[in-house]
């Protein structure tokens, strides 16, 4: 196999392990399509730059830290506790093992349960606090498919 095509073949790889990575928890998603990006730089064939992968990698730490601030952003906006959170946590933690719908679902089921705990006498204030948790969730997630399909495609254009 001629070298230039093995890295084109693990970049490819990497960019679709990463942009899987944008709704499974278990892998580092964003990073790994940047790792993509940037093996892909050393193929003759890709016309990858230097400052596309500069400029990818400050989109990659900027969308990684909105990732991780975003559920918590949205849970207190709405009025949800640290018990809240954590029970987000463990709900994602859970959720992995329990497929697609569990990864979904889970920090969902998890922040209510950490709510209730926190405040078992309004339950509503319970689920208001886990619906946000929720969209959180999916915020950061879209947000994540998003560059990793612009990383995809930047990787594709620069290939014609």
């Amino acid at each position: 196999m001629d070298g230039d095509l093995l890295l084109l073949v693990l970049a490819g790889g990497a960019l679709l392990l990463g942009f899987c990575g944008s709704f499974l928890p278990v892998l580092p998603g964003l990073p790994l399509a940047w790792a993509g990006l940037l093996i892909a730089r050393f193929s003759s064939k890709s016309a990858i730059t230097t400052t596309t992968l500069v400029i990818c990698l400050l989109v990659t730490i900027l969308v990684t830290l909105l990732d991780s601030l975003a559920p918590a952003w949205f849970t207190r906006r709405a009025g949800g506790t640290r018990a809240g959170a954590r029970g987000a946590m463990v709900g994602m933690f859970i959720g992995l093992f329990l497929g697609p719908l569990g990864i979904i679902f889970g920090p969902f089921v998890g922040a209510y349960l950490g709510e209730l705990i926190h405040d078992f006498n309004n339950p509503a204030k319970a689920f208001n606090a886990a619906l946000a948790t929720f969209i959180g969730f999916l915020f950061g997630a879209g947000l994540k498919m998003v560059t990793g399909a612009v990383f995809i495609w930047l990787f594709i254009r620069s290939l014609l």
